[in-house]
């Protein structure tokens, strides 16, 4: 698929004339994939997790936002492929648009992709996805180690998946912490702050 078609339903459900949001761009696999992951204030507060495959960031909403503790399994509902200039973006997209609400980037950084075939030969990171499995290693500023995202059959039969810290489930482990207290790592700001700020923009 080419990377118009990877980002057509992006596009199509917003007005670029009335968001700031970037239009998109696809990119050559290059360097070290990144990720980002960015708080989400819109009808329902959530967290963006977003992996870079295929020239896209591959996203999924995450209710609960990821947890550093391996006994929280958090549900992530897939989302539309977004540009790779949408690890950077943080502001408001417009009341009565698409996604209306304010985004702030929680995190940000690079991963390791861990996935092997039962022969133990690596597969790549978009392949793991396809087949409903794919494991990876975070180095970000706020979430560190092995990871795992696992497709499964929702009630609804929809397509859900599981997002998971990998290792040995402890107690009193922390999980993630309040949105509305939570600070970007690119500007420091709280969503509150990064609201007031484009009102008075």
């Amino acid at each position: 698929m080419g990377g118009d078609e990877r980002l057509r339903t992006y596009r199509d459900r917003r007005g670029f004339g009335r968001t700031r949001e970037p239009s998109g761009r696809t990119g050559p696999d290059g360097g070290r994939p990144r990720f980002v992951v960015q708080i989400h204030d819109a009808r329902r507060m959530h967290f963006d997790f977003r992996l870079e495959a295929d020239g896209v960031l591959k996203s999924w909403s995450v209710p609960k936002g990821p947890s550093a503790d391996p006994g929280d399994k958090r549900l992530a509902v897939p989302t539309e492929d977004h540009p790779l200039e949408y690890e950077d973006f943080e502001g408001v997209i417009p009341k009565g648009r698409y996604g209306g609400g304010t985004v702030i980037v929680w995190d940000h950084g690079w991963y390791e992709p861990l996935s092997h075939d039962r022969g133990g030969r690596p597969v790549g990171f978009a392949r793991s996805l396809e087949h409903g499995h794919a494991t990876f290693r975070l180095h970000g500023a706020k979430l560190h180690g092995e990871y795992a995202l696992t497709r499964f059959r929702g009630h609804d039969g929809e397509d859900a998946w599981l997002l998971v810290k990998k290792g040995a489930a402890r107690s009193g482990g922390h999980g993630t912490p309040d949105p509305r207290r939570a600070r970007s790592v690119a500007s420091g700001r709280t969503l509150a702050q990064v609201a007031a700020d484009a009102g008075r923009g």
